[in-house]
């Protein structure tokens, strides 16, 4: 696995095998997330979207602890997918990196706890796959606009932006660390040790 410039984040391009009957490949191995993150994903949800050309979903987080690591694919189409250091304290803070997820390259990303995720359809339709360290729990899940100037996240200039009613009301990076949204980066670190010494 290949470390991003955000602390926490890891793309993993995987071998693919073809022949005559299709294609083969390991998009997830617990070892080769251990030797990068030091620990394992806890697997408990796995969700699948369906999105259209211009959907933009995020930038979603959760509170740490425990947050929510997520481990993501597209199996279907391509996808711009972007990590955001929306930890307060890290010295990579408001940063943000994107990667294209397709069917082609079949490359992943691991997402950290305490890391904002967002990702926009850039295919007709894109099918997302992610494994989920926790469950989905609405009173701990945030969100930051994913449009925030401050941000500064270069979405592709030639799809018009399809949000839902919730991230289009998200809070600006400012706002949300200006209210206490945000996760505070000792505790992201401290979390991440303990998940370690499992």
């Amino acid at each position: 696995m290949d470390p991003l410039s955000i602390e926490g984040a890891w793309c993993h391009t995987p071998r693919v095998h073809a022949d005559d009957r299709g294609r083969f490949m390991e998009t997830y191995s617990e070892p080769a997330l251990r030797a990068a993150a030091g620990h394992g994903l806890r697997l408990a949800q796995a969700n699948c979207s369906v999105s259209r050309r211009g959907v933009l979903r995020g930038v979603h987080f959760a509170d740490v602890p425990p947050g929510q690591a997520k481990y993501v694919t597209c199996v279907s189409g391509a996808v711009l997918d972007v990590v955001v250091d929306l930890r307060v304290g890290s010295p990579g803070f408001g940063r943000w990196e994107a990667v294209r997820l397709d069917d082609e390259s079949r490359r992943c990303l691991y997402v950290a706890e305490g890391l904002g995720h967002a990702f926009m359809a850039l295919s007709e339709q894109a099918t997302v796959v992610y494994l989920c360290s926790e469950g989905y729990a609405p009173q701990r899940e945030h969100g930051v606009h994913p449009l925030d100037p401050e941000l500064g996240i270069e979405w592709p200039a030639d799809i018009t932006p399809v949000l839902s009613g919730k991230d289009d009301a998200a809070p600006s990076l400012g706002e949300a660390r200006a209210s206490g949204l945000l996760p505070d980066y000792q505790t992201c670190l401290a979390y991440y040790d303990k998940l370690k010494s499992h």
